[in-house]
């Protein structure tokens, strides 16, 4: 199933601009995945130069998706999600590890990223129980989201709403703040927050490294004390253990896990 906000790739390609290092494909480079240019591995590497622990941050931010999304799915008993910023398609996105556990799971996928919608296909395979779609929009046009996403997703029902490393590109807090607040208005009780952003207080290294490349003109990503994160979720009901540094939320057995500078965690909405 496919949004009706789609538009074809060619038209995508045509604004994405090759000559500029962008936010989403360093994260993607980091990731391991194969969707970004030479001008993005030339910035990743420079920035792995003085911070080499970024690439543990995105792979335990990525790590966080997917135990959250299986403890929505498999102890919340969540099938409906709608994930908002969503980057660009990698291992283990939001609909292949929500209908692993439950086929039968629907996905909304926001994004306005030209990068990201000329991918999207990858992010419209379903189960055949399932349902995936894909939105063209900005962050902060929230009826637009909205609308788009109720041709996928029943608001009657309990919704899941995921906001994985978005918030931090998103400098004004009042206005991320609000943002997050009007998502979670328009869901019925019994829905969810998860979120997970980059934070402050827990590596110095990395909040030098990060306040550097802020001001290099780039698409800039904000790190946050704890607290700021912490507020996203008021009014909700944090699930155990609250908000964390990502890979202590519910690790797997048997690892040992060491805080980093990202925090996150889950909520719900009574």
């Amino acid at each position: 199933m496919t949004d009706q906000a789609i538009t074809p790739e060619a038209a995508a390609k045509e604004r994405i601009d090759t000559s500029v290092p962008h936010s989403a494909r360093i994260w993607n480079y980091w990731l391991g995945g194969k969707d970004n240019y030479p001008v993005d591995e030339e910035a990743g590497d420079a920035y792995t130069a003085v911070f080499p622990g970024i690439v543990t941050i995105a792979r335990s931010s990525r790590a966080f998706l997917g135990r959250s999304i299986r403890y929505l799915v498999q102890e919340a008993g969540v099938r409906q999600f709608l994930d908002v910023g969503t980057g660009l398609p990698t291992k283990d996105n939001t609909h292949e590890v929500a209908q692993r556990y439950a086929p039968e799971s629907r996905i909304v996928y926001v994004d306005n990223d030209p990068m990201v919608l000329a991918h999207a296909r990858a992010l419209l395979y379903s189960s055949p129980e399932g349902a995936t779609s894909y939105v063209d929009a900005d962050v902060f046009d929230t009826d637009r989201i909205l609308e788009a996403a109720a041709r996928t997703l029943d608001f009657e029902q309990p919704v899941a709403l995921i906001l994985s490393g978005i918030l931090g590109h998103i400098e004004d807090y009042d206005g991320a703040r609000a943002l997050v607040r009007r998502l979670l208005d328009a869901l019925p009780s019994g829905s969810y927050l998860c979120v997970n952003d980059g934070s402050r207080g827990t590596d110095p290294d990395y909040e030098q490294a990060q306040d550097a490349y802020n001001e290099t003109g780039a698409v800039g990503y904000y790190l946050r004390p704890v607290d700021k994160i912490e507020a996203f979720f008021e009014g909700l009901e944090l699930i155990e253990p609250g908000i964390v540094s990502v890979p202590l939320w519910r690790p797997e057995p048997g690892t040992d896990p060491v805080a980093i500078g990202q925090h996150g965690g889950v909520g719900r909405k009574p």
